[in-house]
């Protein structure tokens, strides 16, 4: 990684985003060959492939178009009639994916969607969707999930959805962010239903880029006892539509209460943004974090 300029890689790749979810939204081919409607389908994924793999199960099942689980591939129960698997990896190297896919291979068919056209996963799989104009360099993650969440969301056939996430995040790019938004002690994040993925993606951003505290919720479960941390100088950002009250709850702690007039995808990007502006005031580089490398390989 030869940028010596801390998180550039990070910021022109998600700065990319709103071009390749346009992408991903065309794809209509690859969109084809994830499962169809009525299919029983796992999706497996580590680390920022599982939270979005939550998103979709939860989307695919709101639109009543089969049951839709969503698991860490290192805890994955496959044993339970799913027509197919989907296995989400930036890399296509990561262990666990490559080891639960010999493990079904023959027995699931297994559709791999892969950002890494050299990756070993691409071979193992029975059918794959490749999006290497979303792959990158940076060690955190942006532009590879969102844009195949936005293939999942196009899929699903979500298209007016899709077309409010892209001029909603070209907007946020195109706006300066509140600066104070980088500032907080603490950040939770919210969510509900398919946003609930997106809540933990969120969290687990600004842990890795900034090594900030950071947790994350389904909106409505917050308040059996999460809110307990609430206090000022802390943020709890609500991605979607917040539950009735909730903004006042938290506004009562002293806590400020942050929520986006925009689509929760887009809003993913302006939280991206903060996590970098976050890292990089800090002293921190986000395309090479503390402690972790772009894919998890563990030793035989």
């Amino acid at each position: 990684m030869a940028n010596s300029v801390p998180g550039a890689y990070m910021r022109e790749e998600l700065l990319s985003q709103p071009q390749t979810w346009a992408r991903a939204a065309e794809m209509r081919d690859e969109q084809k060959v994830l499962p169809a409607a009525g299919a029983r389908v796992a999706v497996v994924g580590c680390g920022t492939s599982w939270f979005i793999a939550q998103s979709y199960a939860a989307l695919r099942e709101t639109a009543g178009l089969g049951v839709t689980d969503a698991y860490a591939a290192s805890e994955a129960f496959l044993d339970r009639d799913y027509d197919a698997v989907v296995a989400l990896t930036r890399s296509g190297t990561t262990s666990e994916v490559l080891e639960l896919t010999e493990q079904v291979k023959g027995k699931v068919p297994v559709i791999g969607v892969i950002g890494d056209p050299t990756s070993p996963l691409v071979d193992l799989v029975d059918e794959v969707v490749l999006l290497p104009f979303a792959d990158e360099q940076s060690v955190v993650q942006t532009r590879f999930a969102t844009t195949a969440l936005t293939l999942f969301r196009a899929s699903l056939g979500l298209h007016d959805d899709v077309a409010r996430s892209i001029a909603d995040a070209e907007a946020v790019l195109a706006t300066a962010d509140d600066s104070t938004l980088t500032e907080a002690e603490q950040y939770t994040f919210l969510g509900r239903n398919w946003t609930i993925g997106l809540a933990h993606e969120a969290a687990l951003k600004m842990r890795e880029s900034s090594q900030s505290w950071t947790e994350s919720y389904p909106s409505m479960d917050y308040r059996h006892g999460p809110i307990a941390i609430a206090a000022p100088g802390r943020i709890t950002w609500q991605f979607g539509v917040a539950p009735e009250g909730l903004a006042g709850q938290i506004e009562a702690t002293g806590g400020r209460f942050v929520q986006h007039d925009v689509d929760p995808l887009a809003d993913l990007v302006r939280l991206h943004r903060v996590a970098l502006d976050r890292a990089v005031a800090k002293g921190l580089n986000p395309d090479l974090p503390r402690n972790l490398s772009r894919s998890v390989i563990l030793d035989a």
